[in-house]
């Protein structure tokens, strides 16, 4: 069931999302070779805490983290660990912040040092398969509008989209009904309506979308072994623009 949120529950959700997004910023400062993932994970939840939210992911279904931290080809879920990042690594991380039991959802992903041109790319078709989403994250559109604009953009670029994994609605649970899929399906899906939250987060592959899941039972890997990206925001859908929770600043952003 699609839960339209209440103006009260909109206030708690826009605080959700700005705090997920300081926290992103927070751990960007410190992302660096030589440093580890736990680290950043401390970074995080010391964050968090000291905002007064609590970190949405730790212990969701057994999850041992404050984020998900993915590096290199891992794509999502993957556990923090102590092994130092190198130079020309790239990191995914996806953190969430529950404000007054609402929550906010967002990924970024961070190159360690330099990194190689087609990384770069990567990198930057990712976040932009995202912007090309929003366009159709407005009222009477359909969930498909989104998902065709992200599998588009990236295909068109050379990359491919994870599938099996999507986007989700937001609120007092961290996932919620609608799923957003990064890629065509035979479901047309849901009309998008003022009031719902979703979280938008193409997952892309530098290579084949061919993946496995890690001996954890949440790390999910490239076969390839081929770089990946991941992007998300928060949105609210209004009667006009969507409303990005976890980009309160606007653009630039950090990267």
């Amino acid at each position: 069931m699609v839960i339209i949120k209440s103006k009260s529950e909109i206030e708690k959700m826009k605080e959700a999302g700005r705090i997920t997004y300081e926290t992103l910023k927070e751990v960007s400062k410190a992302v660096k070779p030589g440093v580890t993932t736990m680290e950043l994970d401390k970074i995080a939840e010391d964050y968090i805490r000291s905002r007064g939210c609590t970190g949405s992911f730790k212990g969701y279904g057994g999850f041992p983290g404050t984020v998900c931290a993915s590096v290199n080809d891992t794509i999502i879920h993957g556990f923090p660990d102590n092994v130092p990042l190198k130079d020309g690594d790239i990191v995914s991380i996806d953190v969430g912040a529950c404000f007054e039991g609402y929550h906010g959802d967002a990924c970024r992903t961070f190159k360690v040092g330099k990194v190689d041109s087609e990384t770069e790319r990567l990198i930057q078709v990712t976040r932009q398969s995202f912007f090309e989403a929003l366009k159709f994250a407005r009222d009477g559109y359909r969930i498909s509008d989104i998902s065709k604009a992200v599998q588009t953009y990236v295909e068109a670029n050379g990359f491919s989209v994870l599938r099996g994994y999507c986007g989700h609605g937001v609120g007092a649970d961290l996932h919620e009904d609608p799923e957003v899929p990064n890629y065509v399906t035979k479901s047309r899906g849901i009309r998008l309506r003022p009031g719902m939250v979703i979280a938008v987060e193409p997952m892309i592959c530098g290579g084949s979308e061919d993946v496995y899941v890690a001996d954890n039972e949440w790390a999910v890997i490239t076969r390839d072994g081929k770089n990946t990206a991941h992007y998300e925001n928060t949105i609210l859908i209004t009667a006009g623009d969507p409303v990005l929770l976890t980009l309160p600043d606007g653009f630039p952003e950090v990267e």
